[in-house]
Parts: structure tokens; C-alpha cells; sequence
């Protein structure tokens, strides 16, 4: 947020309270709002970037997100997947990703871990695309 713009106290109480939140519940509330209101949490500057010239050469992606798009049918493997790929999630952490695909897995990751994180997605059922 930026320092000169003023926020109403009923604005602040509610940006304290979502700063409270864990990252699951932030997303939740994300996909809430979403649904509710019609908005996209894109950001603006992304969302209206100019694509590259004809005659300019696209830069090389270096670093990808890995975004599961459906768990399939074999929703224990892909929970399996989702804790290999990061440990540190619980196992209902790991179910709750699993449950409300479309989801990001890994952000801003070498092509490599993320092509390795597909392949166990991928090999468990899972739906995997890379962005």
C-alpha cells in the first residue's frame, strides 16, 4: 500500500484481519470473492501488458509456476505428490490443494524442479500445467 493514500478504519480493520489469515485461507478467500463479485485478483499491470513485437525475440522463461489443474480420480496419489513436492504442507493441507484445483503448487521455480513436480503430479492422476 502506498504511504500517501489514507485507508477508512473499517478498510484497515478488515486488511488487518486477512493479514492474519494462513495462506489456505487467504486463497479461499480469494476464490470468495472471486465467485461472488466477478473479480480477478490479477494484477492490472499484468493483465494489460503489451505482448512482445514481431520482430523482437521472446525472452526465454526462466523461472515457471506449477499449477495443478484437476486431481483426477486418484485424489490419494496426488495428496502424496502435493507432500513430496512440498514437505512442509500437512496431510490436510496437501487434501485441501488437492480439492480446489485449479491451485498453485510451486511458484517461481527452475524448469527443471518443475518439470519434476509435473511428472509426480502427472504420474499420480493429477492434471499439471506449467505458466
Amino acid at each position: 500500500m502506498a504511504d500517501d493514500k489514507k485507508l477508512s478504519d473499517k478498510v484497515e480493520k478488515i486488511a488487518k484481519e486477512i493479514e492474519g489469515l494462513s495462506v489456505l485461507e487467504v486463497a479461499d478467500l480469494s476464490s470468495h470473492l472471486e465467485e461472488k463479485f466477478g473479480v480477478s485478483a490479477m494484477p492490472v499491470a499484468a493483465a494489460g501488458a503489451a505482448p512482445a513485437a514481431a520482430g523482437e525475440p521472446a525472452e526465454e522463461k526462466t523461472s515457471f509456476t506449477v499449477v495443478l489443474s484437476s486431481s483426477g480420480d486418484n485424489k490419494l496419489g496426488v495428496i502424496k505428490a502435493i507432500r513430496e513436492i512440498d514437505p512442509n504442507l500437512g496431510l490436510m493441507e496437501a487434501k485441501k490443494v488437492a480439492e480446489s484445483a485449479p491451485q498453485d503448487i510451486l511458484k517461481d521455480v527452475k524448469k527443471e524442479q518443475a518439470d519434476e513436480a509435473k511428472k509426480k503430479l502427472e504420474a499420480a492422476g493429477a492434471k499439471v500445467e506449467l505458466k
